[in-house]
């Protein structure tokens, strides 16, 4: 999406000249990852570590990490008590309060997982042999979807035919997200790539199927619904990464409770394409309500909008920019 806006900026000679350039890469790295993170053609592409996804330390994964057994040492660690000894030595927590980021423990095995997948080399047939995680991850296959959608303008622009085995792939992924909705809960989830197990720790996640735009209109009415609900999604400076009657909800706990313009930003786009006008402002004027009150930070407390993580946080300052021009 950034490539194409970028390309919004320009005339006409100068956009396509910038869209003939980028598209070779951005076709080369959507193929790489159906051919590398979709291997049994079943149309989500599978994330091997909550890193890819940028949601760190996010329930659902750390749902799923809590399930396997620790490296030795990281329970080590853990059964004498010493991790707060342990957080004295993280570079991530000389600037910013250590119960603003991942506890200790976490960071320790998502350091471990990370080890373990450069020890194989990145091979995913070696790592899926037996995966610490295998999960598709819903946020990341919503933004994918989206950038498959982009990707097609962009090549309608400057006359570029797509392959139709990549075409094949786009229609498949659109289609199969509808697996990843729960009934019983009206809710979108990640799933287990292995045992095709939603994940059913609420998280900002469910919201991205907005953003996806191949979700119906009535499914987007119910995750709308999500937002209104004060006790859920809807705060007074939402929206919450976590729904705040979730066990795992914590304010200031990174991916665990706080409202990020990031986040805000991508459901904003997505009401605004599903026709939710007012909810899209809503949110726009609360978003810009909450930096106004406290600063270009990193994230917010959803309650009462305070500042947590890191100050003058770039993307924050550039999104909140985007959202006031628009």
């Amino acid at each position: 999406e950034a490539i194409f806006r970028v390309g919004l900026k320009m005339n006409k000679t100068e956009r396509r000249s910038w869209y003939q350039t980028t598209f070779p890469a951005l076709l080369k790295y959507h193929q790489w990852l159906y051919n590398e993170r979709d291997p049994h053609k079943e149309g989500l592409v599978l994330q091997i570590h909550p890193w890819e996804t940028g949601l760190d330390n996010t329930p659902p994964w750390m749902h799923e990490m809590h399930e396997h057994q620790m490296p030795f040492w990281v329970t080590i660690i853990e059964r004498l008590h010493i991790a707060p000894l342990v957080t004295l030595f993280r570079r991530d927590t000389h600037r910013i309060p250590a119960e603003q980021r991942l506890n200790t423990i976490e960071a320790l095995v998502l350091f471990s997982a990370q080890r373990r997948l450069r020890r194989k080399f990145y091979d995913i047939d070696k790592i899926l042999g037996h995966p610490l995680f295998a999960i598709e991850d819903l946020t990341f296959n919503c933004i994918f979807i989206r950038a498959n959608q982009i990707l097609q303008d962009i090549a309608k622009f400057i006359n570029k035919d797509l392959p139709q085995d990549f075409i094949d792939d786009i229609k498949r992924t659109e289609k199969v997200l509808e697996q990843l909705w729960d009934p019983y809960t009206n809710q979108y989830y990640s799933r287990n790539f292995t045992s095709h197990k939603l994940l059913k720790e609420p998280s900002i996640a469910t919201l991205l199927p907005l953003y996806s735009g191949v979700i119906t209109k009535e499914r987007a009415s119910q995750l709308v619904k999500l937002l209104e609900n004060k006790n859920l999604f809807g705060p007074s400076f939402p929206v919450p990464s976590v729904p705040l009657n979730s066990n795992w909800y914590n304010p200031i706990g990174y991916w665990q409770g706080p409202s990020w313009v990031n986040t805000n930003w991508l459901i904003i786009d997505g009401l605004k394409r599903y026709g939710f006008i007012d909810h899209a402002q809503a949110l726009t004027e609360s978003t810009i309500e909450m930096v106004q009150k406290s600063g270009f930070f990193e994230y917010f407390n959803p309650v009462t909008g305070s500042p947590a993580g890191a100050n003058n946080f770039s993307w924050t300052a550039s999104l909140v920019v985007d959202l006031l021009s628009n």
